[in-house]
Formats: structure tokens, sequence, C-alpha cells
């Protein structure tokens, strides 16, 4: 038997585990803060049930990854405080975020979140990392598709140009 076979548990993490799940770890944080002002600013009830489902399911993402990093003895990212609750009318109207830029902002953090997902898997030896972020990209697919339903039921995506008719070739 080598180094790497039997319990995945009991294998060391590589430099590039440790990395993938390091900056992971450390851009949910930040998300996750970042989530927490945008459901102060959103009035839309579809999306604030959205938000606040991710958010859940970041704050155990956050939870798991925290103890991987420990029990390999690796330092954890800092992690931001959690922001307060306000009143969506006490933010000006001015300096309120929208419900549109909102989803386009979660939409655009789900595409990058499936590519960590998918190198982190692509890179992992240790079967229990690539599986957990395995776990993780079946989650941000599945996050994501919800969002685009929202966003197109509320006429919030904006598509780009649709190609619907092809040019003539012109023969010489």
């Amino acid at each position: 038997m080598g180094i790497l076979s039997g319990n995945p548990q009991n294998e060391p993490m590589h430099y590039g585990e440790v990395s993938g799940v390091w900056m992971y770890l450390s851009t949910t944080k930040g998300l996750l803060a970042g989530y927490q002002t945008a459901l102060n600013h959103t009035g839309d009830h579809d999306l604030k049930g959205f938000l606040e489902d991710i958010t859940r399911s970041m704050k155990q993402e956050v939870e798991q990854l925290d103890e991987l990093l420990k029990v390999n003895g690796i330092g954890l990212p800092p992690t931001p405080p959690d922001r307060p609750v306000a009143n969506l009318e006490s933010i000006p109207a001015g300096a309120r975020m929208n419900d549109p830029e909102i989803a386009a902002g979660v939409s655009r953090d789900i595409a990058a979140g499936l590519v960590a997902c998918s190198q982190i898997m692509a890179q992992s030896i240790r079967e229990d990392i690539g599986m957990l972020f395995g776990q993780y990209h079946v989650a941000k697919a599945q996050f994501g598709l919800r969002l685009l339903r929202i966003s197109k039921k509320k006429g919030w995506l904006v598509p780009p140009p649709l190609h619907i008719q092809t040019p003539e070739l012109v023969h010489a």
C-alpha cells in the first residue's frame, strides 16, 4: 500500500489542495459578509429568500472548511464580522443596491464558484476533498438555476444580443 491509500483523512494535503481550499474559504467568507449586506438592500421577497438560503449554505461550507484546515494544521483566513440587520427604508435611495444588481452580482459569483470548485476537484488527490467540492459544485449549480429562474420571472435578466439570422454566404 502506498502513502496515498486507505482513509483519505489520514493523507496529507498537498500544496495545491491547501491553496485552493484556503482561497475558496477566504472568498466565501468575504462573499458571505457581502450577501448579508445585500439582504438589507433587497425588497424582493423571492430574492430575499434566495439570499437567506444561499447564506445558510455558505455558512455550512465555512464550518466544514474551517474544520478541514484546522485538522490539517493550517491557519485560517480572517473571518469578517456578521453584518447587522438593517431596515431597507433607513438606507437612502441613492445608496441602495437594487434587486437586479444584487441578482447579477450573485449570479457572477456563482459562476466563479463553479469554476473554483471544478479546479479544486481536478487538483485534489484526497478523495474526501474532491468529493466535498463536488457537493459544493452541485449546490452552486442548483442555486444558479434557481437564481436564473428568479431573474427571468422578474424581468431582471439582460441577455446578450440574440443571434436570430445567419448571413447569406457569398460564393466567389
